[in-house]
């Protein structure tokens, strides 16, 4: 990277960068914000039933992969309880622990990355994943409300507070097992500067 581009996106001191404990708290972070959405979409679900009688997982698993409609609402159920979607919830947490990971080590290295503890960052997940990728690619429909079958206000207010907090879960976590396991604040920091 040339110097300027590190000016521009403030870039770290190599030696101050923590990959490995940037994965290892990634993955936690990642687990942990999976469960932080599902709670969130507990008061401000998503979908409506119907659409949600075939969720986005489940469409992308039968779109992408091939699975069957029986196979990819394949169900489990906890303690006699509910059943679950099993595959949805692997895709899930797939999806979280992967941007976690991606997240968790970029902030090593361009902090830039945790404007806002992140939420800007949660919001370009969700304008990327909901209203440019999955759009394009049929797993939802159109991102405009006025569209006939489009997705709703209600939709796009769950899914872009819920991308906030929920990736603001992974910058709490994140900044606080990174800073505990190092010994260290943040790369960006100068160690100087933390210890007065």
């Amino acid at each position: 990277m040339s110097e300027r581009t590190a000016r521009i996106l403030g870039s770290t001191e190599p030696a101050r960068r923590h990959v490995g404990t940037a994965l290892l708290v990634g993955a936690i972070a990642g687990l942990f914000s999976a469960i932080v959405k599902f709670g969130w979409e507990v008061p401000f679900p998503p979908r409506t039933p119907e659409r949600n009688a075939t969720n986005p997982p489940q469409t992308m698993l039968e779109q992408w992969f091939g699975m069957s409609p029986e196979q990819s609402h394949t169900t489990v159920s906890f303690n006699l309880n509910d059943t679950l979607p099993i595959y949805s919830f692997i895709v899930h947490f797939a999806f979280s622990i992967a941007v976690a990971l991606f997240y968790c080590v970029a902030a090593e290295y361009v902090p830039r990355i945790k404007l806002w503890q992140g939420a800007a960052f949660g919001l370009l997940v969700w304008i990327g994943a909901h209203l440019v990728l999955m759009p394009l690619t049929g797993i939802v429909p159109s991102p405009f409300p006025w569209v006939d079958g489009g997705q709703t206000w209600s939709e796009h207010f769950s899914e872009a507070l819920g991308h906030i907090v929920w990736m603001w879960s992974i910058e709490v976590v994140r900044r606080d097992l990174r800073n505990r396991i190092t010994h260290e604040p943040d790369a960006e920091i100068p160690l100087a500067a933390a210890t007065r």
